[in-house]
Parts: C-alpha cells; structure tokens; sequence
C-alpha cells in the first residue's frame, strides 16, 4: 500500500525541508571546529544567493575569521541577506541542537529537545550546555513560543515528510546514554504528540565507527511525501552490500521503510576516498534543501561528485544542485545538512 502523498489537515505539523523557507541557520566553527570554516564559507556564499542565512558567532575574534573566511570564496560577507548575530553556543552542528520548527493551528512554535552532545559520544571534554540553549534564544529573538521537551534527541535523526510522517533512528533516539529506560512504545506516543504525525518510522542499527549511532540525515531521506532515498552498498564502495555492517544496515533500512508504504529509491555508493588515517564510503544524502537549490557534501572527486550531482538533479528537479568538498567534517562524523538548520516560512 502507497503511502497518500495528498496534504490533509492537521492541527500540528513539522514541513518537509523542500517546502518554503524564512531562512537557514548555521553556528559558525570556532575554536576546535576551525577546519570546517572553508567549507561553511561555501555554504554561506551560496544560501545567500538564494534566501536569508542567520549566522551565530562566539565571539569577535570568529566573527572576523568568519568574514574574511567568505571574502576568501569571493563572496561577501555583507551581504544583504546574511544576519550576524552574536549568540554563545558551542559547537558547529546546529541540526542536532538547534530548533524544532513546528506549525501548530498555523502557528510557527519551536521546540527545544535536550541537547547533551551526541549522548558524551565524543567525549566528556565536549561542551554542551550553551549549545542547549540555542532554540530557547532564538525563539525569544523571532518572538517565537518555545517549547522545552525534556526529551534527549537531535534533529539530524529526524525526518519529516511534511503530511503525516516521521522516519528515525531508534538506536539513536533509545540510546541509554541519551535517553536511560526509554522504550519504542513510548517514544512512539512522544512523536505522535509533539510532532502531530500519524506514522512512526523507526529503522534500527548503525555502522561500525558511527558515534552519532546512526543519524537518519546520513542514510535515508524523504524527497517528497511519499518517497524516500536510502543509501545502497556497491562492489566499489567500503561496505559491501549484506556485508552485516552498513550494508545490511541500510538494506534493512530500506525494507522497513518499503513495508510502511513508501516509496523507495537506492542512492548507490559508488566508491570510496581516503582522508587522512580514513577511508569514506561516497555516501551524499547529507544534503541540505533549500529555496531553489540543495548543498550536498562532496569527497573532492570529481568522478563520484559529478555522479551524485546528476543524481540529486533528479530527486529534486528545478532546484540548483551543488557538491562542496567537506571531507573535514566527514572526518568528525557529519556534512552539510548536520550543520545546517532550516526555518520554515509561513
């Protein structure tokens, strides 16, 4: 059974990434997370071409590398529709801590889930507490209610289909280290609530290494309400297809997501790239939708970059498609779309 790709009513709903946007927001790197600052000026010359880009700063020292970061790029950081505004926060990743924009009774709300940095994935030296806060403070600054959900969980192991759907990661969203003697039923009843979906859909398991345990950004994604792409191993890439790791993962994945009614499409991994002491499935549904154009990451190859081009040319036709080199924040477990958090426009 198709799931029903028309629009009915509700009362409270999250929207889908390819629908209208206010604007897009980004947490510009500092301190530890300075590598990335090349690839976020590239992010930043080219939203800004399209839409309104909210950037936060740490500091006046990271607002000033941020300018000349994009003056490097030969775009300028003045530009009309960039906003600077000073706000602390801590790390770089703003779709897992970021805001949850919620439409109720046509009404923008922002949710703000707890934040404790990947469950201490990354270690307990990884600071945390500003970054918690983000949601609350932008929801003062844009008059926004906000909601307080004491519930661990990051966006980038959500995604919405804009109708009557969420698809997640339970072994993120049941991680103990987030969220200790949480069950699938209730986490079920907790989605249904605060997010006004009629359908749950939890794939399970992650691959080897994956210390977010498995974000749902980073392997299947919703690219219209009733379709989803998900990653697919080859003979060429790092994972192997039923190879009991990431192959089986995401066919299992893609299994789950066929029986709940959608449709299904498999984004073939068609290589893989060494960086540094690493060695990267070309894996691209890290994307970020916006209005008129995606960003995906790229693997500075010019072979598998220009491949996933044309192939997300064809899930989103119309929009302007671009692939940034991002291998440094590949390095440390994400890409565009995890640094990236989008406002919906009403």
């Amino acid at each position: 059974m198709r799931a029903s790709a028309e629009q009915t009513p509700l009362r409270k709903r999250v929207p889908a990434e390819w629908e209208p946007q206010a604007a897009v927001w980004l947490q510009w790197p500092s301190d530890f997370e300075r590598m990335f600052q090349p690839a976020f000026a590239q992010m930043a010359a080219i939203i800004s071409r399209y839409q309104k880009l909210n950037i936060l700063f740490d500091s006046v020292s990271d607002r000033g590398q941020a300018g000349r970061a994009i003056e490097d790029v030969g775009a300028d950081p003045e530009h009309d529709n960039i906003e600077w505004i000073s706000m602390p926060n801590d790390s770089a990743w703003m779709r897992d801590n970021g805001p949850v924009y919620v439409v109720e009774n046509d009404e923008l709300h922002i949710q703000n889930w707890g934040f404790n940095a990947w469950g201490g994935a990354f270690g307990s030296h990884i600071p945390y507490e500003q970054d918690n806060r983000v949601p609350s403070l932008i929801g003062e600054r844009l008059g926004i209610p906000v909601e307080v959900v004491d519930i661990v969980h990051e966006r980038g192991n959500l995604e919405f289909n804009g109708v009557d759907a969420v698809l997640l990661n339970w072994s993120t969203f049941g991680d103990p280290a987030r969220n200790p003697g949480y069950t699938r039923g209730q986490a079920e009843k907790d989605l249904k609530h605060y997010f006004g979906v009629s359908r749950v859909v939890m794939v399970e398991g992650y691959a080897a290494g994956e210390l977010t345990r498995g974000h749902i950004d980073g392997f299947a994604r919703f690219i219209s309400p009733d379709t989803v792409v998900v990653a697919q191993c080859t003979g060429n890439s790092r994972c192997r297809p039923g190879d009991g790791d990431a192959g089986s993962l995401y066919d299992n994945a893609a299994a789950t997501i066929a029986a709940a009614g959608f449709n299904l499409i498999r984004d073939p991994i068609l290589g893989q790239v060494k960086f540094r002491d690493r060695v990267f499935n070309t894996k691209y549904l890290n994307w970020l939708v916006g209005n008129g154009f995606v960003i995906a990451g790229g693997f500075d190859d010019e072979v598998f970059d220009a491949a996933a081009k044309q192939r997300i040319e064809g899930y989103f036709p119309g929009r302007d498609v671009y692939v940034i080199p991002i291998l440094e924040s590949w390095y440390d477990g994400g890409g565009v779309h995890c640094h990236s958090n989008d406002q919906p426009a009403l």
